[in-house]
């Protein structure tokens, strides 16, 4: 029995197997072998049991591994081995901190908590109007009434509700050589505070993973799409297995029109361009939130490393300067701060789109 069969990174997962045989026996000895990703906390036998308590450390599909169970008589002689399979995991990542949600300029026409630039029944004044028959009266302003000598009603802003999509880059896993940290963890760490700060605002969100077979699933709202896009890019790392090989064209429902579209990249392979000139083409308000990789550290005194290195910064900065150049809003996330800090500039003024 495993329990449970999904978790989120940190957490532990217990393994309990029953042992029966006929007649008595001199011990149990089982021998554990550990898939990738998981470690063994704690081991206890007895004579009809093995337990174990694993924490699974990174987010992903991992095999649990497996368990050979051997059972001696009471001479110690004769020995039976069984080989006890305990399955694989799904180890959902911790969804980075984030609580902004940037809009863009347009919003589908349905009920949410973002102001749109519309007249509508929202609960922000934007101004006032001449009172026009049937209106409620407890919206006049009694001010603007007096100053001109007419009746003026409070204007409200509608309030609607926004289309986001998550787009993850997985074409490389960009190790940073200084800290050991993975661009894949990071990208899906924020990708899943990204989902869970819009679904909280009860807007509809979906996701697109790029990277060896394009994985989509369409917008959704509740809580529990949460659970549904996060999973559906868990196949993405599979007991290290890793595999990218080649790009297919987004279908076109994975991205609705006029969703705001987060593109999550650590900007290593210009191959990322191509799908950024996808969604250009589709006129979708675009962000790139740039997941740092690490620079290469260069051998000390060694000229030529020094201007390789050089070299690599100015090919990063080209890149930058070509997406904000296209009117493409760039920022960039760095590990172990809120995400907040790189959206916040996004609301100054609202997403615009790009051009068919």
């Amino acid at each position: 029995m495993v329990e449970p069969r999904r978790c989120f990174e940190g957490e532990r997962v217990a393994v309990r197997i029953e042992v029966s045989y006929d007649g008595g026996t001199g011990r149990v000895d089982p021998g554990v072998a550990l898939g990738h990703g998981i470690r063994l906390d704690r081991l206890a036998v007895g004579p009809h049991r093995v337990e174990l308590v694993m924490t699974a450390q990174r987010w992903g599909r991992w095999t649990l591994g497996t368990v050979d169970v051997d059972v001696y008589d009471l001479g110690g002689l004769a020995r039976r081995t069984v080989r006890v399979d305990l399955g694989e995991i799904a180890v959902f990542p911790l969804p980075g901190h984030a609580g902004l949600t940037p809009v863009p300029v347009r919003l589908p026409q349905r009920l949410g908590e973002h102001t749109a630039a519309q007249r509508g029944e929202g609960v922000e004044v934007t101004g006032v109007h001449p009172y026009v028959r049937g209106e409620r009266q407890r919206r006049i302003h009694w001010p603007a009434t007096t100053r001109r000598g007419t009746l003026q009603v409070h204007q409200f802003a509608a309030e609607r509700a926004a289309d986001t999509v998550v787009l993850l880059d997985v074409l490389a896993d960009v190790v940073d050589p200084v800290t050991g940290a993975s661009s894949l963890d990071e990208t899906l760490r924020a990708a899943a505070g990204l989902v869970r700060a819009y679904l909280r605002t009860h807007d509809r969100v979906g996701v697109v993973s790029v990277g060896g077979a394009t994985r989509w699933l369409q917008p959704g709202s509740g809580q529990g799409y949460f659970y549904r896009i996060v999973e559906s890019v868990l196949e993405v790392r599979k007991d290290r297995a890793y595999r990218s090989e080649g790009l297919d064209r987004l279908p076109p429902p994975a991205l609705p029109r006029g969703a705001l579209v987060y593109v999550l990249t650590p900007l290593a392979d210009q191959r990322i361009l191509g799908i950024l000139h996808q969604v250009r083409g589709r006129a979708n308000p675009m962000v790139v939130v740039e997941i740092p990789a690490g620079e290469p550290v260069p051998e000390p005194g060694d000229t030529e490393d020094e201007l390789a290195l050089r070299l690599w910064r100015a090919d990063r900065d080209a890149m930058r300067f070509a997406l904000v150049e296209h009117g493409i809003a760039v920022v960039a996330h760095r590990p172990g701060r809120t995400l907040d800090l790189a959206l916040a500039p996004l609301l100054r003024t609202r997403v615009h789109g790009g051009t068919r």
